[in-house]
């Protein structure tokens, strides 16, 4: 059976810390699906057709990804998706808390399902989209912290 592991978000926008977590766990899995979460109660900083452009620019050349938007319950997409592990990253101990939350209850809806933990590499664990966003706004120089393929298109 194929090892197919999800990695959800909403990559607004794809940071370097994305692009390291998702790089490192090829070896580990036969496929990652990248899942453009769509949430219509939140408002994005860029068009969900931007974000989905720049995750195509990042990993197009990467035969083991695959790009997919969608909605609803993570668990459920995986169960379409025949994913057996959801595919999480970790920078500082206050995101354990939250995703291992996130994971118990995962694993109650849907027990076939593992949620697999990547630390952050210790360059990027103070960066976020958060931050990346804010930076924006304020008009500043965000190359560092996106994909090199994408900071020309960002700003």
């Amino acid at each position: 059976m194929k090892k197919i592991a999800v990695f959800p978000g909403s990559f607004d926008p794809i940071t370097r810390g994305h692009e390291s977590i998702i790089r490192r766990a090829l070896p580990v899995f036969d496929e990652i699906i990248i899942a453009l979460g769509e949430n219509p109660e939140k408002k994005s900083y860029f068009p969900l057709a931007n974000r989905l452009k720049w995750l195509g620019m990042v990993f197009g050349d990467e035969a083991k990804v695959r790009i997919v938007k969608y909605s609803g319950l993570t668990v459920d997409f995986c169960m379409r998706m025949n994913a057996g592990y959801i595919l999480r990253g970790l920078r500082t101990s206050a995101d354990f808390e939250f995703e291992r939350t996130i994971g118990l209850m995962n694993k109650a809806i849907s027990p076939g399902i593992e949620t697999v933990f990547f630390l952050s590499a210790p360059e990027y664990a103070a960066l976020s989209s958060s931050v990346v966003r804010d930076i924006l706004r304020n008009g500043g120089d965000v190359s560092k912290f996106v994909p090199e393929k994408i900071s020309e298109k960002i700003h």
